[in-house]
């Protein structure tokens, strides 16, 4: 039997590998215990992972039902990943209001899709499937879509049909960009010590449950979230 040497004790060495930043946010949750800071970190790591395993599901059924409902209704010449008229890739100008002092300015809010876009495609070769572009694009493009900017040219002849009638596209974009929030905290392994995990897991339980009732029923059953909730130190 392999012989595994006992833990250490917590010291210097874990803030030197968290950072004095990140340490102090788990020894303060822990009311200056070093013992139970790290146990809260562990636990944090434990939930983080917990979280992106559901959301992992959430965004491969969003992807693939916008897919659905693009591929149903798009009309144009070429694919709707490679059409300049496609509406995730034609110029789409909004005027954003500048800091204090500056002047608005127009911001082409469809610049970072296809930048998106076209990266797989760099990556893949303009011969590869769509199928293989659209696997390789980011939460953060999906969940753009659905904003009030995309509306009409986007929610209204396409993107509605992903989910059931009289859907409420700002109901459905709250609860994306919450999501979206937390796949990036939970991603880049930050604190979630203080966010409302559970309230943004019925969130996604919410929106999932409108793309498909098996889905969100099979991510209900099989979550990991509620019970690392209930094990925090």
């Amino acid at each position: 039997m392999t012989h595994i040497p006992p833990a250490p004790e917590p010291g210097p060495w874990v803030e030197d590998w968290l950072s004095p930043a990140r340490h102090a946010v788990y020894l303060d949750a822990a009311g200056g215990d070093p013992a139970r800071a790290l146990a809260l970190y562990e636990w944090n790591t434990a939930l983080a992972c917990a979280v992106l395993r559901d959301l992992s599901h959430f965004e491969i059924a969003l992807r693939n039902a916008y897919a659905r409902a693009l591929d149903a209704t798009w009309t144009g010449e070429g694919h709707w990943l490679d059409d300049p008229a496609s509406p995730l890739r034609a110029p789409l100008i909004r005027v954003r209001k500048g800091g204090r002092g500056r002047a608005r300015r127009r911001v082409d809010i469809n610049d970072k899709t296809r930048g998106a876009i076209d990266g797989a495609r760099r990556r893949y070769g303009r011969a590869a499937p769509p199928g293989k572009v659209i696997a390789e694009l980011s939460l953060g493009v999906w969940r753009y879509l659905s904003t009030s900017a995309h509306e009409k040219t986007l929610w209204v002849p396409h993107l509605h049909r992903a989910f059931p009638p009289a859907t409420h596209r700002a109901t459905v974009d709250r609860h994306i960009g919450g999501l979206h929030e937390l796949r990036n905290r939970a991603a880049h392994w930050e604190p979630l010590l203080t966010v409302p995990v559970g309230a943004r897991m019925r969130d996604l339980l919410e929106v999932t449950g409108l793309l498909g009732a098996d889905l969100a029923a099979y991510i209900e059953h099989t979550s990991q979230v509620a019970p690392t909730l209930a094990r925090r130190p």
